[in-house]
Order: structure tokens, then C-alpha cells, then sequence
């Protein structure tokens, strides 16, 4: 019987899933995820997958990864490198090693490194390990082998077998960090429901995985425990940036007392926000997958004149033919969420990669003056707050709103903690007083500016909408100068009218030398290299910001506060000059990436320390 190990306490560990496309990386990392999350770790998850709908088995361009950080405390980032690296067969240690740490332990699957293997993933020689120069511990197991022997009276096929790989990997993972299996039991148990076999054999391989990793203690000399330390208790749960989004834009019809709409045709990486809502009938929810990208916006435009909380869901390619319907919600001034998950472009560019490309398209990129509202999640949970407030907006000021996030926010995960939507603001839309019937015509606004919204088959209030410029005072079209110049003062009043949350600055916000700007989902990543920066002893502080336009109010003052300023952003450079071109005299340093890739928190360091020491 092998002697007790020892188990070493960590506070955070990184590791990285890779294998093909077909190999269940993503079902296994997300699943250690859960796992972790359920016990009270932090985390920050990467899914890092291919466009290829299945590349060539075996080969470099169909590796999928996914990479998860788990934190005893607070983690930012879904970490730079990683210290176990799963690695299923030869073309995902050749593509991913570059992902690990020098100290990294790396668990590879032997059967799927023979001849034939190693010539699809380049490798010149028959040791791998040696020919790339690799030194970390690596439990080598014949992990297809044995999961056949495992499954070997279930009477699957060949096929069946292998699919249950990845589930060996976990188990083999779960016995490093002594994690309780159960959670994974339960989780499969649910997804297989109408296929308990499947999930008997998935189980029987997880457990098969932990039991080699405790009985052979492989090249390992100990495990790791990462307790939590968490000081908010409650219930949490694993969530993805895209779930987040749908139950954000649930939530808020639910405050409103509205019906839900999503109109929408399929894109990644926006999909699964059409996929989750659509799970949801019984909440109200209504989801309608379009023939394409214009009529998934024009649908959502019609269910907003009927009275719904109407959304639209797209990326980049998808913004660009929604804007002429985008811009029939401004001149008609009726609520809309348009979601834009960002990807990595121009035209297809990189389908499943991750870019903040698209900001001046959602703020400018439209015919006319066609003001509109554009918020930017920060992180996968906040993307459940940012579709909330997104669809207040919306419905308070009756205007289109775009909300940005992008693939990596979208895709990734992490712990949330389930609200309480008693305690989120009221969503109180601004619908037509009984006592203007009569009176009332289309373009009557409040004291704050925004029109009355009388929703179709409220008796005494029949009107019409449309394209044409309308007149300010009877609703009927107009062509007159005066008129349109007032309507498009009136539209554009109307969102600068609009109260947003004052740029919280975070770190050194009294005596900074350098200030970190940026907006959106690169906040983990900044925020990682301000905490490194000032545990070196440097003064710096970062201002995140959610809400592009109305910027908030104190962004002036904030931004001409500190002697050193730069705006980091994964684009060339657009929130810097739209900045510029809202706070006179305002010139930042910058920072720019356009790699479909994560910033590396090492390189801002670098960066931000050079501009620093100037």
C-alpha cells in the first residue's frame, strides 16, 4: 500500500486542459471549475479553442485549451502560466507547453504520443519530452489504455471509450488538489440525465483517474489543498459570461413587469446567450432565431413597440447589418439592447478569439447623429450586472443601448454569488400617463426628456412610428430644418441626460505616478499588474471604466489628475482617442494589443514600468 503523502497548502494554482477538439477539454475544465467554485475558491477561466469546426485529429491547428485559476482569495486573471498542464496528446504539448511554468507538473496521455502522432504534431525524434528540452515533472500514463480497461464489461464501442478520456485527466487532476469527486457525480449525473449509462461510465473513469494518481503517486512527491478564504458567505455557482448575460436581461424584465424578447441569429461567440434564454419559456422569455443578422434586429425593434423588454444578440460582422435597424430604435426612440460580443476581426478575422475592436463601431458607427448608450462588462459576473443596467437604461430613457463584452469575458467563468432581486433598483419604464388620453402625441417627453412610451392597444393612444423624421409637437413627418435640428438635440440630450456611476479609481488613488486606464473585460488583467506593480513599491492606480457613453461625470477630473496616464486596451487605440476627443487637452501614453489573446499581466508590468520610470 503506497505511505500517506504530504499535502501542501497553496494559495492559488493555475491549470491548463489541452488536447483536440474532440478530446472534452472544455467539459473537463469547466468541470474542475465547478468543482472548485462550489468548495468557496475564487476563480477566472480561459476557454481557448480553435475556429476549425473539427480540425484533423492529431493535428496543431485543432488543439483546444482551457485554463482555469483557482484562488484561496480573490483572483483577477485566468493567470499567465500555468502549473499543471494537461497535455492528451502529442500536439497539444508541442502548442501548449509554452503555457507552463518551468516548475509546471504535465500529465500526458502515452498511447497518444506513438509514431504516428508525433509526425502529425512535428516532432522529429521519438522522445518528445527531450526533443523540446522539457524538465518539469511529467506523470506519463496510458491513460486510453486504461480507461478501455476500466469500460471493458460496460459494452460501449471503441469510440464511446475514448470519449471518456478526458474525465480519466480530471479525476487524475482532482487527486492532485483532494477534491471531493461528488460534485463531479452530480454534475454528470444531471447532464446525462436521459443517458444514465453514459454517466455511470464517465464517473466509474473519474474515479479510475483519482484512484491511479493515489495509488501509484506517480512522479509526484505531494498534493495541494487551496482552501477558501472567503469572507462573503452565500450561494455561488460557476457561470459563464454569456449565462451571466441572459439571466442579467431575465432578471431586469422580471423588476420591469415585461415580457423578455430576444431576437437573434446565431454567432459566435454570442450564441449561447440564444441557447440559455431559450431554456426559459416558463419564465416569459421569448426567443426567436432569425434568417439572419437585420431581421433578428427588426424582430426585437417590432417586440418593443408591442411593450417588451426587446434584445438582439450578435458580434462584430452582426453590428454592422443591424445598424440600419439600430438606428429605426434611435429615431423612434424605443428601448433596445443590443448585445456585442466582441471578436477578434476584420470580416470573420478570428471567429472564436477575443478583441475590444467594435467600441467606435457601437458609438459611431451608424448614418445620421444617432446618440445612443454603450456599456462595456468588466468580467463574467459583472456581465449579469451590466445586462441589468443595460436594459434600466434602455427602458427608463427609451433608447437603444449597446452592451459590449467579448470572447473572454463571454466565455470564461467564474464564482458568483446568486443575488437577490429584491435588493437590485427598480426598472420603472415611462409609460404614458391615462391622463394625456386625448391630448397625448407621439413625441411627448417628461421632465427628463424622454418620451412617453403608450404601448399598442392602450385605448386613446393609437400613433405611429417610423423612419421619417417626425414633428416635435404633432408626430406627423417633417421635412422642416428647425424641427429636425431640434429633434436631434433632443435625442442627443436625452443620453447625456442620463446618470451613470462615477469612474471608481482603485490602488494608489491619492499619490499615484502612474494611472492604468482601461474599459471592459482587460479589468482582471490591469488590475493584476497595478497590485504587482505597487507590491514592487511603485505608485499606481487604475481607473476601470464600465460605462463609454455618458462617460461619467468625474472622468476630467479623474484623468487630468495624475502627471502619467495610459490607456490600455485591446484595439489600436480607440478608447484613447475617444478620450481625447471628449476631455480637451488630454494626451495618455498607450498600451495596444490586437492578438486575440488575453493580456500577459508580466508584459504590463514591463510596459507600465518603462512609462513609470520616464
Amino acid at each position: 500500500m503506497a505511505e500517506e503523502m504530504i499535502v501542501k497548502e497553496l494559495d492559488q494554482v493555475v491549470v491548463r486542459f489541452s488536447g483536440d477538439s474532440g478530446d472534452g477539454m472544455q467539459l473537463a475544465g469547466n468541470l474542475f471549475s465547478t468543482i472548485s467554485a462550489t468548495v468557496g475558491n475564487d476563480i477566472s477561466t480561459f476557454p481557448d479553442y480553435p475556429a476549425d469546426i473539427r480540425a484533423p485529429q492529431g493535428s496543431l491547428t485543432g488543439v483546444s485549451g482551457f485554463q482555469v485559476h483557482i484562488g484561496a482569495g480573490k483572483v483577477f486573471t485566468p493567470g499567465d502560466q500555468c502549473d499543471v498542464l494537461v497535455a492528451m496528446n502529442a500536439a497539444a504539448l508541442k502548442t501548449q507547453y509554452k503555457f507552463a511554468k518551468p516548475t509546471a507538473c504535465i500529465i500526458i496521455d502515452t498511447d497518444c504520443f506513438q509514431k504516428s502522432d508525433l509526425e502529425k504534431a512535428a516532432f522529429t525524434t521519438d522522445n518528445p519530452i527531450e526533443e523540446m528540452g522539457i524538465k518539469n515533472d511529467v506523470i506519463a500514463a496510458p491513460i486510453s489504455q486504461i480507461v478501455k480497461d476500466c469500460l471493458a464489461d460496460t459494452g460501449m464501442d471503441n469510440k464511446s471509450m475514448l470519449k471518456c478520456r478526458n474525465m480519466f485527466a480530471l479525476g487524475l487532476v482532482c487527486w492532485l488538489f483532494n477534491r471531493d469527486l461528488t460534485i463531479a457525480e452530480n454534475f454528470l449525473r444531471e447532464k446525462f440525465a436521459k443517458k444514465p449509462a453514459i454517466a455511470e461510465a464517465n464517473i466509474k473513469v473519474i474515479h479510475a483517474g483519482y484512484d491511479y494518481g493515489h495509488n501509484t503517486h506517480s512522479s509526484v512527491a505531494h498534493t495541494y489543498r487551496i482552501e477558501s478564504k472567503t469572507v462573503n458567505p452565500g450561494k455561488y455557482m460557476d457561470i459563464t459570461g454569456n449565462k451571466a448575460t441572459a439571466y442579467g436581461f431575465i432578471a431586469a424584465a422580471e423588476k420591469a413587469g415585461l415580457k423578455l424578447f430576444l431576437g437573434s441569429y446565431p454567432i459566435t461567440p454570442a450564441t449561447d446567450v440564444l441557447h440559455e434564454l431559450s431554456k426559459h419559456k416558463s419564465l416569459g422569455v421569448v426567443t426567436v432565431q432569425c434568417e439572419d443578422e437585420i431581421a433578428g434586429c427588426a424582430s426585437a425593434v417590432g417586440a418593443s413597440y408591442a411593450g417588451a423588454l426587446a434584445v438582439t444578440s450578435t458580434s462584430g460582422p452582426g453590428i454592422c447589418l443591424k445598424s440600419e435597424a439600430m438606428n429605426l430604435a434611435v429615431i423612434m426612440e424605443l428601448p433596445l439592447v443590443v448585445l456585442d460580443v466582441q471578436r477578434g476581426g476584420p470580416a470573420t478575422g478570428l471567429p472564436t478569439k477575443s478583441e475590444q475592436t467594435d467600441l467606435l463601431q457601437v458609438l459611431f458607427g451608424r448614418n445620421g447623429e444617432s446618440p445612443m448608450p454603450v456599456l462595456a462588462a468588466t468580467s463574467p459576473t459583472d456581465c449579469f450586472e451590466a445586462a441589468y443596467e443595460a436594459s434600466k437604461i434602455a427602458l427608463e430613457h427609451m433608447t437603444p443601448v449597446v452592451l459590449l463584452t467579448d470572447a473572454f469575458v463571454a466565455n470564461g467563468s467564474a464564482a458568483w454569488k446568486l443575488p437577490k432581486l429584491a435588493e437590485y433598483p427598480a426598472i420603472n419604464p415611462p409609460f404614458v400617463p391615462a391622463e394625456l388620453k386625448g391630448t397625448w402625441t407621439p413625441y411627448q417627453r417628461n421632465a427628463e426628456g424622454v418620451r412617453y412610451w403608450a404601448v399598442p392597444g392602450t385605448e386613446g393612444f393609437t400613433h405611429i412610428l417610423g423612419g421619417l423624421e417626425k414633428d416635435n409637437a404633432t408626430g406627423a413627418i417633417s421635412t422642416n430644418p428647425e424641427n429636425h435640428h431640434l429633434m436631434t438635440q433632443l435625442r442627443q440630450q436625452k443620453i447625456d441626460n442620463i446618470q451613470v456611476p462615477d469612474v471608481v479609481v482603485e490602488g494608489d488613488k491619492d499619490d499615484a505616478e502612474l494611472l492604468i486606464v482601461g474599459f471592459g473585460g482587460t479589468y482582471g488583467h490591469l488590475h493584476a499588474a497595478m497590485d504587482e506593480m505597487r507590491a514592487a513599491g511603485k505608485k499606481v492606480a487604475l481607473a476601470h471604466f464600465k460605462y463609454i457613453n455618458p462617460l461619467p461625470a468625474n472622468t476630467e477630473e479623474v484623468l487630468k489628475k495624475y502627471q502619467k496616464v495610459v490607456v490600455a486596451e485591446q484595439n489600436m487605440g480607440q478608447f484613447a482617442g475617444y478620450l481625447r476627443m471628449k476631455i480637451d487637452g488630454f494626451v495618455p501614453n498607450q498600451y495596444n494589443e490586437v492578438k486575440g489573446q488575453p493580456f500577459v499581466v508580466n508584459e504590463l508590468v514591463a510596459a507600465f514600468t518603462e512609462i513609470y520610470n520616464k
